[in-house]
């Protein structure tokens, strides 16, 4: 297979054909470390693809990360800014096409993580890729160079707009999927200038245009950053540090938010997430709920949606459920804006019989996931575009049923993945026998989505809040948040 920067070979794997590790930009160390990225030098003969690539350096993940988001044994490396591609018929032409971007807190991730296969086998051309994560993707310091992590996405989609027809795709028809960090980040591409034209629908899952930082406040971050490094906040002095000491500084400085999460204001406290993109007047020209209210991103059809209970997968796995005070419910209350007693109450009444971890999830999934998926959909639904909307319902039977409809779970059924082989990202929460049922609809809505613009259920306008449902069965509801939504006016 030959693209614009070389032959590739890949393997064929159930029917579909497989290229793994394919460069998109130049590997983003020595003079190009902390940069945008560059272009990828040509090479000669044939480029074995039939190998994942390097992933890109990142924190050491906590053993109940591992457990759930598998690393498919990536080993990091220089050359970490590749992707992977599964396509139904390298002989084809026109094929609808999907990106996954994937999450990670803006802290780690790889694209390795998600198997394609499925998408191809129903005749989409699927792709993955590795992006720059924590200050390595999104140092801030005020010199004209920020959000290089965004940057990368935008290469990775330049790729697949310059070489996707080579392997049966249209790059004219292209969907842009992601969750958590990866729908957030396909939230502030729809406010990016730079993004646009690269993709023609999005499917945002557990993430929306919420999750960005003041320059200001990202310097601050940044000058951090570099105090426990020893060296001045330059860009040449935080670059020449080793690795392993610059992953060091970033874990105590992650630490450090989680012992005081306030300390860098309420946009970052709210997700406790210090490398999200900042809005820095260039790459992100201000910020994204703001533009797309006012009609950027507005020629791009919009899937957007959450899980009923985001916010309990941290308290699983950490087994504290059962040791929230109260003053933790109300602190985080405070952080989103609500009058403390006045939410704790009315969550109380909304969730009878909950204790203290459940209301903390409860504030957390709606603060942080379902009310900015709400304005998110509500600033795109006047646009020429069509927007939709989903929830997914289903609930894990593990850890005793305390996961819930947790962050992350619709993962597997989205890339239709149940089955234990493909090792899928939260697959320990499946419990012995999830729903395939459940997966064939929800797969099949995405697929249809970007063949067609349509994925089987009426859209979402300000007059009637359509949303499709996914649970057993599935099944259309209107907006099901409204008592949260009322709580949530006013609030920023």
């Amino acid at each position: 297979m030959r693209t614009r920067s070389g032959e590739v070979r890949g393997t064929v794997v159930d029917a579909v054909a497989v290229f793994k590790g394919i460069p998109f930009a130049a590997p983003p160390f020595g003079p190009g470390r902390l940069r945008p990225p560059l272009p990828v030098a040509p090479w000669r003969g044939v480029r074995d693809a039939t190998a994942f690539g390097a992933g890109p350096r990142t924190l050491p993940l906590a053993p109940e990360v591992v457990a759930l988001i598998p690393d498919a044994g990536v080993v990091p490396g220089e050359d970490c800014l590749n992707l992977n591609v599964w396509t139904p018929d390298v002989e084809a032409v026109g094929l609808p096409v999907m990106v996954w971007v994937t999450g990670g807190f803006f802290e780690f991730g790889f694209g390795a993580s998600y198997d394609g296969r499925r998408f191809a086998r129903d005749g989409v051309v699927c792709a993955t890729f590795n992006y720059r994560a924590g200050p390595e993707g999104f140092l801030d310091l005020g010199d004209g160079v920020a959000n290089v992590g965004l940057l990368d996405q935008v290469a990775a989609l330049e790729w697949v707009r310059d070489n996707i027809a080579a392997f049966g795709g249209d790059p004219g028809n292209v969907t842009v999927f992601g969750e958590s960090a990866g729908a957030m980040s396909i939230a502030t591409l729809l406010a990016m200038p730079r993004a646009d034209g690269l993709f023609r629908r999005a499917i945002l899952q557990s993430g929306a245009a919420n999750a960005v930082t003041p320059s200001a406040t990202a310097q601050r971050i940044a000058r951090d950053l570099a105090a426990r490094l020893g060296v001045p906040p330059d860009r040449e002095a935080i670059a020449a540090v080793p690795v392993e000491r610059y992953l060091r500084a970033q874990a105590e400085l992650a630490a450090d938010l989680r012992g005081a999460p306030g300390r860098w204001g309420r946009e970052v406290a709210a997700g406790g997430l210090p490398w999200q993109p900042s809005v820095d007047g260039d790459v992100v020209p201000g910020r994204p709920i703001d533009r797309i209210a006012a009609g950027s991103g507005a020629d791009v059809d919009l899937i957007i949606g959450t899980n009923v209970d985001e916010g309990r997968v941290a308290l699983a796995a950490m087994g504290a459920a059962d040791q929230v005070p109260v003053e933790a419910v109300a602190a985080l209350a405070a952080t989103f804006g609500l009058a403390p007693d006045a939410a704790i109450a009315a969550y109380r009444a909304a969730h009878p019989g909950s204790g203290n971890g459940e209301l903390l999830a409860a504030i957390r999934t709606d603060g942080f996931w379902r009310i900015p998926a709400l304005r998110l959909a509500d600033a795109h639904a006047g646009s020429p575009a069509a927007t939709y909307m989903y929830e997914f319902a289903w609930r894990s039977p593990a850890f005793g049923g305390l996961l819930g409809a947790c962050h992350g779970l619709e993962i597997p059924f989205v890339f239709d993945t149940l089955d234990p082989s493909f090792r899928p990202v939260l697959g320990p929460a499946l419990g012995a026998d999830p729903p395939q049922p459940l997966a064939d609809a929800m797969h099949a809505a995405w697929v249809a989505f970007a063949r067609e613009g349509d994925p089987g259920w009426p859209r979402y306008d300000l007059a009637r809040r359509a949303t499709m449902r996914f649970d057993t069965p599935a099944e259309v509801v209107d907006d099901p948040r409204a008592t949260e939504r009322e709580l949530w006016n006013g609030m920023p």
